[in-house]
């Protein structure tokens, strides 16, 4: 699992680290969602973390772009990105907007 170098942390979130740390050891943690790189042509997906416990998630682990405490939280943070691609590029292409190199 890979986390995006300026991971956007929801405000729910007090230790950062320990969740980080909890998500690549797939303990459980009721309250948490993830922001990932969608693989087609879809921008970001939000997950229950629950949902990394998956065999499939486990040979093909998201690229987490930020982590919330809520699924409304999750919501907030996609805005709050979406608006920040607007304002730079004034186009929402997210993933342009966290990838200008294209990595």
């Amino acid at each position: 699992m890979k986390f995006y170098k300026n991971l956007y942390i929801g405000e729910g979130i007090k230790h950062p680290n320990m969740v980080k740390w909890k998500l690549r050891h797939n303990a459980g943690q009721f309250q948490i969602y993830v922001i990932a790189l969608a693989a087609g042509r879809d921008q970001l997906e939000i997950y229950h973390c629950a949902f990394l416990q998956q065999k499939y998630y486990k040979k093909h682990p998201p690229y987490i772009i930020g982590i919330a405490k809520k699924y409304e939280e999750a919501l907030d943070l996609v805005v709050e990105i979406t608006k920040a691609a607007l304002e730079r590029n004034g186009y929402p292409d997210l993933k342009k907007y966290l990838f200008p190199e294209g990595d």
